[in-house]
């Protein structure tokens, strides 16, 4: 028989989740490569051979995204799979016009051909864009599962950027495992909301090998979605994530729209902060993609650790730290930080550009839209150590941290730092207890 050759376009996320379900074990197609982007530091490597199966016992390859079509004509690649997220339509399609042009075709799997069943109760959370609540959301349902009684573990969207045999399948019950498993800072950001909690949150490579260790310590999986990808895992409750400060993102970016489709509740978070048109076009949209979905209407109130901290920032330059990927490819122009500096009225945000130095002055010229804020980037130990030089170099009165850990654990800040937070707090009836309740009977 003859097989069909397969190129992965990804991220060292979904697509490394497409090959283990789909291609790992299916004689039909041959995986000659992966290609790798969005993410610095991924590629040029291989998935290796001992999470490969039998069918490749030399591991896959990893290259470049920029080499796809020299690979497609090398290997005479019939078939490329899209297999990542947050990317614009036209994107998508600009990429398949290019592959199609060199003579193979192009295609992203679906939900029901690549999402594993669970033994237990699963509820998935995802969103239309990068940044717009998922963590937050997540914490509030096993909040309320807590509450009722059930033993919640959660399973995260694959961040894998280390040795991936290693990282097959991780467990994170204590700010330790962070250590232990050698967290970049992107992953703390998603892990530590969890463990500071007391919950177990599991991640890693083979979602499947995870799903069965998570079964066996909980009653109910909650899917911790990435990006705006679709659950890994069949769930018997899909709650997705809009955002109103990017009005129309959920029509129009991949694959943030099918999460749409697939939603039993949609949640329009940070009401509190975006205007009432913008949620009116949300809530309008939302209603043409999947009138039966029900809608929660969620604020997203900025908190400080210590009241005393106000004072930091009040009538002060200041320089707001956010998190990295909700500004690069999430392409956010705020977060928590700059509400919060708002709110409690700094004088002026500092430009940190003219002080950004190697991997963070790289990632300002791949994201010229950040603009005067700093994404905290740490996709290992120099690209935190360029961060740390960065924060101090930039002469500002105080730090202002709007990113989901407390940056000031990880880089050493040699000025006065304010930690922000945030939580979901939803607004009237229903709310996601309503919702979870069914869960419960079922």
């Amino acid at each position: 028989m003859t097989k069909t050759k397969v190129i992965i376009m990804g991220a060292a996320g979904r697509d490394f989740h497409n090959f283990n379900v789909y291609y790992r074990n299916n004689p039909q197609f041959e995986v000659v490569a992966f290609t790798a982007t969005q993410i610095p530091y991924i590629d040029d490597r291989k998935y290796p051979a001992a999470l490969c199966g039998k069918l490749y016992p030399k591991g896959i390859p990893i290259f470049p995204e920029s080499e796809v079509i020299s690979l497609i004509k090398k290997h005479k690649v019939e078939e490329v799979i899209f297999s990542y997220s947050d990317v614009t339509f036209n994107y998508v399609m600009s990429k398949g016009a290019e592959v199609n042009a060199a003579g193979a075709s192009f295609k992203m799997l679906g939900y029901e051909q690549t999402a594993i069943k669970s033994t237990k109760p699963v509820v998935a959370v995802v969103a239309a864009r990068t940044g717009a609540g998922k963590s937050q959301t997540s914490r509030r349902v096993i909040e309320i599962l807590m509450a009722m009684g059930k033993k919640v573990v959660a399973v995260r969207h694959p961040m894998p950027y280390g040795d991936l045999v290693k990282q097959k399948v991780q467990r994170f019950a204590t700010i330790a495992d962070l250590k232990k498993h050698k967290c970049t800072i992107e992953e703390m950001e998603e892990y530590e909301p969890h463990v500071a909690r007391g919950n177990v949150i599991y991640s890693g490579v083979d979602y499947e090998a995870i799903l069965r260790e998570a079964e066996k310590e909980a009653d109910v999986v909650l899917w911790d979605g990435g990006n705006n990808d679709m659950p890994f895992y069949k769930a018997d409750i899909i709650i997705t994530v809009v955002d109103p400060h990017r009005p129309g993102h959920e029509m129009s970016y991949y694959p943030g729209l099918q999460n749409l489709f697939l939603a039993d509740v949609v949640v329009i978070n940070k009401i509190d902060s975006a205007s009432p048109e913008n949620i009116a076009k949300v809530r309008e949209n939302i209603r043409k993609v999947n009138p039966k979905a029900t809608i929660i209407d969620g604020a997203s109130p900025i908190s400080v650790d210590n009241q005393k901290d106000i004072a930091l920032i009040k009538g002060k330059k200041v320089l707001v730290v956010e998190d990295g990927p909700t500004l690069t490819h999430g392409e956010m122009k705020f977060g928590a930080g700059v509400i919060a500096a708002e709110k409690f009225g700094a004088a002026s945000l500092v430009d940190p550009r003219p002080y950004a130095v190697k991997s963070i002055s790289d990632t300002y010229k791949k994201y010229p839209g950040i603009g005067v804020l700093l994404p905290a980037m740490g996709y290992g130990d120099k690209q935190i150590s360029d961060l740390e030089t960065t924060i101090n170099k930039v002469p500002c009165d105080a730090v202002v941290i709007g990113t989901p850990i407390d940056l000031r654990r990880i880089v050493k800040i040699k000025k006065p730092a304010v930690r922000i937070g945030y939580e979901l707090q939803e607004i009237g009836k229903p709310d996601l207890e309503d919702i979870l309740k069914g869960l419960k009977k079922k």
